[in-house]
């Protein structure tokens, strides 16, 4: 659905994009992620065709953007940081207005429009002048702008940017609600946000790609080896810790053995084995043989967030963002 070859952007002597190539398919979520001013914006800029690319291609639903951007942008759904909305119409009127723009047919904007009050959530609000809004409404307006022409791609720029934490969820809720219909490229700096959403990540770093694979793909590929989580209680009286890490490390495969807390009599461990070496199934005979109840046995995966440190060697905030 959407393709990039060898995309560059320059702005004078600055290299804001640097031949970064990439894929989306049908139908997927993508979170595209960066520090800022690593040239997210940049790109969906370019992909939407409000700039010209410097080098290289870009296509969107076959079309190109340069040779053929009128019928690339009937094919998108564009939501930047701050939405194009004009605060002295009301909400109605406005999607009424942006419905013409997008050449929707006459006969269709009276659907289209109860379709994206409804997937929006705005209903109550249709009626009010936009200049009303809470900014959480108006970043519904700005999305249901962004999808009344019903377009194959969305582009959405930090579409929860400035929202409290009930207003993120709900704009979450309805971006996963979007997918299947639309291909999505969800481009911000909290990685929750991605993490929670998306399946697949495109990272990038002063204007280069680092890394694009799914998150359990790349989380594979950075940890390098399997950890586990493990749970274990005593069937009788109290168990130390140390006796069962000494055990665990016992095991043929495992490199490291992390007591991780005791809560109620139950100590729980994180266990990491050797490359390409799988020890599930001798931990869980291990604690059974032991003469200890097993509590749990899963695997652990790497944080989105450690992801991004490794690929990129940024700083993560408090708040769960990038700098």
């Amino acid at each position: 659905m959407i393709k990039v070859e060898d995309l560059t952007k320059r702005y004078a002597r600055n290299v804001a994009v640097d031949h970064i190539s990439f894929q989306v398919e049908r139908g997927q979520i993508v979170g595209f992620l960066g520090p800022n001013g690593a040239g997210k914006t940049t790109t969906m800029r370019v992909l939407t065709c409000f700039l010209p690319p410097s080098d290289g291609r870009a296509t969107v639903a076959g079309f190109d953007v340069q040779q053929q951007p009128i019928e690339v942008k009937k094919r998108i759904g564009y939501l930047p940081e701050s939405p194009p909305l004009y605060p002295e119409m009301e909400v109605t009127e406005y999607l009424e207005f942006v419905a013409a723009l997008k050449n929707v047919p006459k006969g269709e904007v009276q659907r289209r429009l109860n379709d994206v009050v409804e997937k929006c959530s705005i209903g109550d609000v249709r009626r009010k002048l936009i200049s009303k809004l809470s900014k959480g409404y108006r970043q519904r307006v700005g999305l249901a702008q962004a999808i009344i022409h019903n377009p194959d791609v969305l582009i959405l720029d930090e579409p929860t940017s400035g929202l409290d934490p009930k207003q993120i969820i709900e704009t979450r809720d309805l971006i996963k609600g979007l997918s299947g219909n639309h291909t999505i490229i969800l481009s911000t700096h909290i990685l929750p946000e991605v993490e929670a959403t998306c399946e697949y990540v495109i990272i990038i770093n002063k204007g280069k790609l680092v890394a694009t694979d799914s998150v359990q793909n790349l989380t594979n590929r950075l940890r390098g080896a399997e950890a586990v989580a493990v749970e274990v209680e005593p069937r009788d009286g109290e168990l130390a810790s140390s006796t069962v890490q000494q055990r665990l490390e016992q095991i043929s495969g495992v490199s490291r053995v992390i007591h991780k807390e005791t809560h109620g009599g139950r100590n729980l461990f994180e266990v990491e084995s050797m490359p390409g070496r799988s020890v599930r199934a001798d931990l869980a005979r291990t604690v059974v043989e032991s003469g200890w109840n097993l509590t749990e046995l899963r695997p652990v995966a790497i944080s989105l967030e450690e992801i991004f440190l490794q690929v990129t060697g940024g700083n993560a905030d408090a708040q769960g963002g990038v700098q």
